[in-house]
């Protein structure tokens, strides 16, 4: 069972300083600190806002807002200093989506930052030559065969080319001077570095970084992580370059090529394919983002190679044939599962990386297509999965299927943010490195981990007759569920939302969006609710709390059936008020630790 994210407390700027200056010349842990304040969930006030999974990044994007910075300076800042305190999370290493409102031009666009596949991959990468089958999962993840060329840098450069007012050096000082100074570490911090030991322990760099004197930071200690600095420092004055294709990525490619294995690692010594030309060769894509309109509000988010805005979209227009708000709870509750249910078997049928397979985006979200999945729903009777994909070419009819195939996703840890301005510009922004710890490879004098974002391909054809969108291939992007979504209302900025939580990102996501605009909830109230997750699965995953509602019974009567989880999910989400006050709202500490949330100026 994953372990809480971390529960860090707010950390203030003058407190910061002195606590950690006191470690300057320390390891990566030193003497145990007194506990500080705990975080807030939820803030109001003006003049932009960031909520962020730790106290250090959110006030490092705070910062760079009240120094005049744009969203998209402050989602920099913000992104590269959860590097230093969500290593096992995100960080150089991994990659991303970003989603951007321009306040200027009033529109929506997308940077598509995900990891790409080493051109010399092919289809059958994580098929073992020796059997003929594919590699275990745990293997495949251990290994340089699953990392993925690093989009993260790339994603920063490009969102400030467009929309920064500063350099990216100067974003990425606050970053600096947290891996420099360190941060105190906590139970979760703690707790995850000893839950991913065993793996972190294959590497000798990340055995050293993490687990010094064989063992995991002590909780109040503070963790400094100086060869992280010492290469933001070393990107602000050589630009990305240093990165893609300069002596930051030499190193990246000379670790994957070989592994810097412990002296007692019992894995077995899997390198990839990747070259300084694959580094050279990435590029973060400019996107159209997905669009449907819902109950007249219009819902953006990301497009392929991610299948997060066109499932939590095409869920959505299902639902739009119903009026949710005149039902009882049991019945927009199972109305919502099934939704999810349905729009899942397309996502596996139809979607991949849109420049490798053929994804049909219109048709997935087109009404038409929407009614012939929203005639399969029984208010009676819950579907029993798989159920079959829809035939988004055919809308005329009544409820047309194709054959069901498998629903599996590997999918797992990735964190996720928001930030406004003061010109009223708006970020919604998903990070991620895989698994907890990625790969487990830190690279060497680097201080950052690297993904295992491949391992999100399938290893093998799972759509039986039919092709499969998400098998690998040279340069292709790894289909993901991340979706990081912005909602206008009458042309403006209503929401901003988005979660980790691998393929739970889409239910999130979308029960949250159902929460606020069909139920009533306000938006604390929307993310704070228990969650449920149905992917067109045999059994629903749960958190405890949604269990345990009165609910249940209803719906297990109607034939859904829940397994216990824990907790779903860490989301964030903004949402603008009248008269320029902002709404930041993140999670309570009982979910996964918290989050933090802040505004420019609390008033």
């Amino acid at each position: 069972m994953r372990v809480s994210r971390k529960n860090r407390s707010v950390l203030m700027v003058g407190l910061v300083t002195s606590l950690v200056m006191t470690a300057a010349a320390a390891p990566s842990s030193a003497q145990p600190q007194r506990p500080l304040p705990p975080k807030q969930a939820v803030a109001e006030g003006f003049d932009g806002a960031v909520v962020s999974d730790t106290p250090e990044s959110t006030q490092a994007g705070i910062d760079v807002l009240r120094r005049g910075g744009t969203a998209a300076d402050a989602a920099v800042a913000v992104a590269s200093t959860l590097g230093v305190t969500d290593p096992y999370v995100a960080g150089l290493g991994g990659g991303g989506y970003f989603v951007y409102y321009d306040a200027k031009t009033k529109k929506i666009s997308t940077i598509d930052g995900r990891e790409t596949t080493p051109a010399a991959d092919t289809s059958k990468m994580f098929i073992d030559p020796a059997t003929g089958q594919p590699y275990p999962f745990a293997t495949a993840v251990e290994s340089g065969r699953s990392v993925g060329v690093p989009g993260q840098l790339a994603t920063w450069q490009r969102a400030l080319q467009k929309w920064g007012n500063f350099s990216l050096a100067d974003n990425l000082r606050p970053a600096e001077q947290v891996a420099d100074r360190g941060f105190v570490v906590d139970q979760a911090f703690s707790d995850q570095t000893k839950e991913e030991a065993t793996k972190l322990g294959q590497f000798s760099s990340s055995a050293k970084l993490f687990l010094p004197g064989g063992q995991a930071p002590a909780v109040g200690s503070v963790f400094r992580n100086p060869d992280l600095a010492d290469t933001y420092r070393q990107i602000g004055r050589q630009g990305t370059g240093a990165f893609y294709g300069g002596s930051i990525g030499r190193d990246l490619v000379n670790t994957v090529q070989h592994l810097p294995l412990a002296k007692n690692a019992t894995i077995k010594p899997i390198t990839g394919p990747m070259q300084v030309s694959d580094l050279r060769a990435y590029q973060a894509l400019d996107a159209a983002p997905t669009h449907v309109n819902y109950r007249g509000y219009d819902v953006y988010s990301m497009g392929p190679s991610s299948s997060g805005g066109i499932t939590v979209g095409e869920s959505l227009n299902i639902l739009q044939n119903f009026d949710l708000s005149k039902m009882d709870t049991v019945q927009a509750l199972h109305h919502y599962l099934e939704a999810s249910r349905l729009a899942f078997a397309d996502r596996n049928r139809y979607i991949g990386d849109a420049r490798y397979v053929d994804v049909p985006e219109q048709q997935l979200l087109s009404p038409a297509f929407a009614a012939t999945r929203a005639c399969q729903i029984d208010p009676a009777k819950a579907g029993k999965s798989p159920v079959a994909p829809g035939n988004p070419y055919q809308t005329s009819g009544g409820c047309q299927t194709v054959p069901a195939a498998s629903t599996s996703s590997n999918e797992n840890h990735t964190n996720h943010f928001v930030v406004s301005d003061r010109w009223g510009n708006v970020v919604s922004y998903t990070n991620t490195i895989e698994q907890l710890a990625g790969s487990g490879i830190t690279v060497p004098g680097h201080g950052f981990v690297l993904n295992n974002e491949l391992t999100d391909f399938n290893f093998a054809p799972t759509q039986g007759t039919a092709p499969d969108p998400n098998l690998p291939a040279g340069g292709k992007r790894p289909r993901s569920s991340m979706s990081p979504s912005i909602v206008l209302q009458h042309g403006k900025p209503f929401l901003a939302v988005g979660s980790p939580g691998g393929a739970t990102i889409i239910t999130t996501v979308l029960q949250i969006l159902v929460n606020r605009l069909d139920l009533g909830m306000t938006l604390p109230q929307a993310i704070a609710a228990p969650r449920a997750s149905q992917r067109n699965a045999v059994t629903t995953s749960a958190e405890p709390g949604f269990i345990a509602q009165s609910t249940t019974p209803g719906l297990e009567a109607l034939g859904q059936s829940f397994t216990d989880v824990g907790a779903i999910g860490t989301a964030a989400g903004l949402e603008f008020l009248p008269h320029g006050k902002i709404l930041a709202a993140g999670e309570p500490v009982r979910r996964d630790g918290g989050t933090a949330a802040a505004v420019v100026s609390p008033r």
